[in-house]
């Protein structure tokens, strides 16, 4: 995909740009006020518990969802009133459905390609997903992963400027996983603007460049991804041997330590060198060894599970395979 849209120049605006979005279900405030934009070459990872917001959030940008408030514009274009100017700039990728069960994959690619002006060639495409001695098999045939892989392809077959992932590696194995990687990295690489949506915080943290957290409608943590995870992180994480006593290491540390899961424990205490000498002492002291040692910089994981430790049961899951199937069926019609 080397041939893609070249990189834009850094005075460019954002690919994307959400500003006080707001979307209701009924009495259901689902998108409250959600703010962030997502630039051209960069992969945005879009992430929140089930039930966060963060899926109607994406549905608002492809044109699936009108807003109740606040605006939504991708490439200085308003997804439902320029829909039809959009929907050639874009590629959107659902975790499932938006294929004929007995369409082929070659098939599938040179109908997508067909679509557009100056489109990917299709059997070079397939052999880049890894999927060119399964060309002639349907799709209900094929694999998750490899109907994850098509699916992938099918988004970025037209040269989009903006590409919408949802799960993009659901079902895969670890090669499977690698290939999406590495051709997520080539679009970014080559300008285009991608938002995913997953619950890898692993594969985000991997990926990204920029991270959005969504929890309960409203954005908890927005920003290069290098920040989010140093931003706020005054405390010491390790792991080590269940049942350490953790009242003896606070007193040692002069700070609260805690045993947050079995083996891990947190320290309420800035990663300083001092605090982190002492701590190895005590260890050492107590001949239990350092498993891992999260000073500073923390995991995506660690800052994710934090900011939304207290949300509540997600209040529309009900409504998750509903929107699924809908979308997937609107995915089908787009092109007709």
């Amino acid at each position: 995909m080397s041939d893609a849209p070249s990189t834009a120049a850094p005075s460019a605006p954002p690919a994307v740009v959400v500003d006080g979005l707001v979307i209701r279900y009924g009495d259901l405030t689902a998108v409250d006020g959600v703010t962030f934009s997502a630039e051209a070459g960069q992969v945005t990872a879009v992430l929140g518990p089930n039930g966060a917001g963060k899926t109607s959030t994406i549905e608002a940008l492809e044109g699936y969802r009108r807003p109740a408030g606040g605006t939504v514009r991708v490439l200085g274009l308003d997804p439902i009133a320029d829909h039809d100017e959009l929907v050639p700039a874009i590629g959107v990728m659902l975790q499932s459905g938006g294929v004929y069960p007995g369409i082929r994959p070659l098939e599938a690619l040179q109908l997508f390609a067909a679509y557009y002006d100056d489109p990917l060639e299709p059997a070079a495409l397939l052999r880049r997903v890894g999927l060119a001695d399964r060309q002639d098999t349907a799709w209900r045939r094929l694999s998750g992963g490899e109907q994850q892989r098509l699916s992938l392809a099918l988004a970025v077959i037209g040269r989009p400027r903006v590409v919408f992932l949802d799960e993009p590696t659901a079902g895969l194995d670890v090669d499977g996983r690698r290939l999406v990687h590495e051709l997520v990295r080539e679009l970014a690489t080559d300008g285009v603007a991608v938002l995913l949506a997953t619950h890898d915080l692993a594969e985000a943290e991997a990926l990204a460049d920029h991270v959005v957290i969504v929890d309960h409608g409203r954005v908890v943590a927005d920003g290069p991804l290098a920040e989010v995870l140093t931003g706020t992180a005054e405390e010491i994480r390790f792991s080590a041997a269940t049942g350490l006593d953790a009242a003896a290491l606070g007193h040692r540390l002069g700070a609260a330590v805690a045993e947050a899961a079995p083996g891990e424990y947190l320290v309420d205490h800035a990663p300083d060198p001092g605090t982190i000498a002492m701590l190895t002492a005590w260890l050492a002291e107590q001949g239990a060894s350092l498993g891992d040692l999260r000073a500073g910089r923390q995991r995506l994981e660690d800052v994710f599970v934090r900011l939304t430790a207290d949300a509540a049961p997600p209040a529309q899951s009900g409504h998750d395979g509903a929107r699924r199937s809908r979308r997937a069926s609107r995915a089908r019609s787009r092109r007709t």
